[in-house]
């Protein structure tokens, strides 16, 4: 007998109905001994999710206004879900204890973490498994950083007292105690430490898509799924916008060298997309590319410096001064004398003028280049590698959709060929790289 850990998202924990699929999937195999969940998600469109109620509390409550409404929607809805299900939690203790903590102002962190909190009292009750508090186990220090090694030990002891058992996901907590969480999404970070804690043959995270697709589906008709893919491969993919799993989720479950599995609970035979070390072959015919993704808005400072080659620090320098802004650097293709800065829009706002100035007094360029409103788009594979004329297949394609292509970046691995796009051809360049390498199989 094994373990295995299943992580069911928002999706999967956001009504009665669907919490019943989730105990018939984990009844199913006796090795699903560890489960953590999310705060319920949406049940229809136009539906909220829990933890986007919980933050407008916390709003409202800085805000001195009213949030009794918004509470009582909440509390109405995990009541609901423990009449549907004929198990007694004791939510109305729980809730009684959490407003009365709403009144003292408590931290945003402490007030988003009840969802998953209540979520995890509620499944464990219809399972029949213990419930364990991720406070206290997935452990930050006083400055909200994960401490990796101590969370996998405390993980360790106190799930080997418990047989089978339920934690929320998401959160965790500091040394004083408080409540820590992680960005959105975190559940599924959750669930891989607590998979690398206990030695876990697989981690399960089970959402509402049968695993990974090959390209968006709102870009891509019908997009082909991917049956196996290396974490590496995946990590490029997630970063770069693919988000069926947290890209932070990759990390503990590499880490043990512990697979990945991506499955579908309203869909639980299909055997979704498994995410390993080893890469797959794509063997003779195959197709080349495990997948595309990208994001838009993306700015690109490119400077231009005769002799910068042999300017000793210029990259130096020139670094240094995004340091000091405490923005983040996306890419940096460079040439002989010109080097170019990719940045999130995001990360620059208002500050660009005061970069700029900055990189004429301080670098001296002889000449500085600013695109805005561009996109990034990732085509992945390890395979491309051994492939001779990937480059000339996508820029053929590229060429032939009309699209221009304003900055090529290929990492040393030669497993990703990153491009830069303008906005407005991102959609077109996407069907067209999906179009040359998949359905040219």
């Amino acid at each position: 007998m094994g373990t295995k850990v299943a992580k069911f998202g928002g999706s999967s924990v956001a009504d009665a109905i669907q919490i019943e699929k989730t105990r018939k999937i984990i009844e199913a195999d006796p090795d699903r001994r560890y489960v953590v969940v999310s705060a319920p998600g949406k049940r229809f469109d136009g539906d909220n999710k829990i933890t986007d109620l919980l933050y407008l509390c916390k709003a409202q409550i800085d805000h001195n206004a009213p949030y009794d409404q918004v509470f009582q929607v909440i509390h109405d809805r995990f009541m609901a879900m423990e009449i549907s299900l004929g198990v007694s939690v004791g939510l109305a203790g729980l809730f009684d204890g959490i407003r009365a903590r709403l009144r003292d102002d408590p931290s945003e962190d402490y007030i988003a973490s009840r969802g998953e909190y209540l979520s995890a009292a509620v499944v464990a009750a219809y399972l029949g498994y213990d419930f364990v508090d991720a406070a206290g186990l997935i452990l930050f220090d006083k400055k909200g950083r994960l401490l990796q090694d101590e969370t996998a030990a405390a993980i360790g002891a106190e799930l080997s007292k418990h047989r089978n058992a339920v934690l929320p996901g998401f959160y965790g907590s500091r040394p004083d105690g408080s409540i820590k969480t992680f960005s959105r999404g975190g559940s599924d970070i959750t669930g891989a430490l607590v998979a690398g804690a206990v030695g876990a043959d697989v981690y399960e995270n089970w959402t509402d898509v049968s695993g990974f697709l090959m390209a968006d589906p709102r870009i891509v008709k019908n997009p082909r799924s991917i049956g196996r893919i290396s974490y590496i491969e995946l990590r490029e993919l997630s970063y770069m916008g693919a988000s069926v799993l947290h890209e932070n989720a990759i990390y503990p479950a590499r880490k043990a060298n512990i697979p990945i599995n991506i499955r579908n609970t309203n869909e639980p035979d299909e055997p979704g997309t498994v995410i390993t070390a080893q890469e797959e072959d794509a063997g003779e015919g195959g197709c080349v590319i495990k997948g595309v993704a990208g994001s838009k808005d993306f700015c690109v400072i490119a400077v231009y410096k005769n002799m910068m080659s042999v300017e000793v620090g210029f990259i130096r320098r020139l670094l240094s001064i995004f340091e000091e802004y405490g923005i983040p650097i996306e890419h940096i293709p460079s040439g002989v004398d010109t080097v170019s800065i990719v940045l999130a829009k995001k990360h620059v706002e208002d500050r660009l003028p005061d970069i700029l100035e900055d990189f004429e007094r301080r670098l001296q360029p002889d000449s500085i280049e600013v695109f805005e409103d561009m996109a990034l788009i990732a085509t992945v594979g390890k395979g491309m590698a051994a492939r001779p004329g990937v480059s000339a297949t996508m820029f053929t394609a590229l060429y032939e959709a009309g699209v221009n292509i304003r900055m090529i970046d290929q990492g040393s691995s030669e497993m990703n060929i990153i491009i830069g796009v303008e906005n407005k051809d991102f959609e077109t360049a996407i069907r067209a790289i999906y179009g040359a390498f998949v359905d040219a199989v």
